[in-house]
């Protein structure tokens, strides 16, 4: 399989570059889904268009057997891109910076690959929007895919992200949970605003969210128990409009993550503590606590399976452990329905520097392409005879 998918190399390329001069946010993926569902008719594929909002879902093999889904996310960030290559973001202030372009250029490799075998069951391709936003209702594409039906019927399901961390031609695959829950927090401080001049006839509220943040960055070292992992950022302060005005009010923003419910139900409980220290100095808060993505927890049958998959086509020193990450990923809805699991494709430039997600350098070594094309379709026809014995 993996010298199939190198055969295929330039088809696979002439996509992710494609995909990354023309990034869209969120839902808005109309320009890459048209790309996906053209390039999967011109290979002689069903392309179901509009699930889950903007998604797309292709389909190999027809009559009874079992279903194997394959995933692949495709938004972009905010992010103006800061690379200096010929397939540089076109749409400024929008950039790949998450590898989502890779992981639908693969998944399109993937479905020509399969296309050219024979097998019982069926192949089921989902090409998701939004993994890293949320519509007007604060849902994902994951949710909004499954909503509209998209794993009804899937037995396994199984997804890669690129890994910059790791050397291109090594895997990273570990089973039980390996991304967090994550929750956002918003708050609005209250005090009341006044002359600077004269703080004792107000109530400052930069003085009061001072506390807070104190009390708020004490909780996971504090108030969790060492032995659970959780985060807790405050990212956004925002207060005052002038050196010389106390502003009646504060907003704050932060993330939260864990592992475990027992955990996540302890950061909410703490982040509300907190907030009541601006009440006992005087002034008063607001609180919004939005739930979100829940841990992502790959199968160990699954992971097992991957591990034969990439070891044969690889060789065995090639899979590292996928360590675990406080970072979350929406496949994790996905995965809640059918056992599955997403591994890691290492993407690092041999004897080069690492290229970490989210940032405005971040891109990855394009040989590693076709291994990832090759893994996703190996690894469903191991698990479609798996479980059609």
């Amino acid at each position: 399989m993996l010298n199939k998918a190198q055969e295929i190399k330039p088809f696979i390329v002439r996509l992710r570059r494609t995909i990354h001069q023309r990034p869209e946010l969120g839902f808005h993926v109309h320009e890459t889904a048209a790309l996906v569902a053209r390039t999967l008719n011109e290979l002689g594929l069903e392309a179901q268009t509009g699930v889950g909002k903007t998604g797309v879902v292709g389909y190999i093999g027809e009559g009874e057997g079992p279903v194997v889904a394959l995933r692949a996310d495709m938004d972009a960030l905010p992010i103006l891109e800061a690379n200096e290559v010929e397939y540089k973001s076109q749409n400024p202030g929008k950039m790949h910076a998450c590898g989502h372009d890779a992981h639908t250029a693969m998944l399109l490799g993937a479905a020509r690959l399969l296309s050219q075998e024979k097998f019982k069951g069926q192949v089921r391709l989902l090409f998701q929007p939004s993994e890293e936003n949320f519509d007007e209702e604060g849902v994902s594409g994951a949710p909004r895919m499954i909503a509209d039906g998209a794993l009804k019927g899937v037995d396994r399901v199984i997804a890669l992200h690129v890994d910059g961390s790791l050397e291109a031609g090594t895997i990273g695959i570990e089973s039980g949970k390996v991304a967090a829950a994550v929750d956002t927090f918003q708050a609005t401080i209250k005090g009341a605003g006044g002359h600077g001049a004269r703080p004792h006839t107000t109530l400052d509220p930069i003085w009061l969210t001072a506390q807070v943040l104190n009390a708020l960055y004490a909780v996971p070292s504090r108030r969790i128990d060492p032995f659970e992992p959780n985060v807790l950022t405050v990212g956004v302060v925002q207060g005052g409009t002038a050196e010389n005005v106390i502003p009646p009010a504060v907003f704050i923003e932060g993330t939260l993550r864990s592992m475990t419910p027992k955990t996540r139900a302890n950061l909410h409980k703490e982040v509300e503590r907190c907030m009541n220290v601006a009440r006992g100095l005087g002034g008063d808060y607001e609180l919004k606590i939005i739930q979100g993505y829940p841990p992502m927890v790959n199968d160990a049958g699954v992971c097992e399976l991957m591990r034969q998959v990439g070891g044969e086509m690889l060789g065995i020193d090639k899979l590292a452990p996928r360590e675990p990450s406080m970072g979350a990923e929406d496949f994790s809805y996905m995965l809640e329905l059918a056992p599955g699991a997403m591994f890691r494709l290492g993407t690092r430039k041999p004897g080069g520097a690492p290229r970490y997600v989210h940032t405005p350098d971040f891109d990855i070594d394009e040989d590693a392409l076709p291994i990832g094309s090759a893994m996703l379709a190996a690894t469903a026809l191991r698990l479609l005879k798996e479980m059609g014995r």
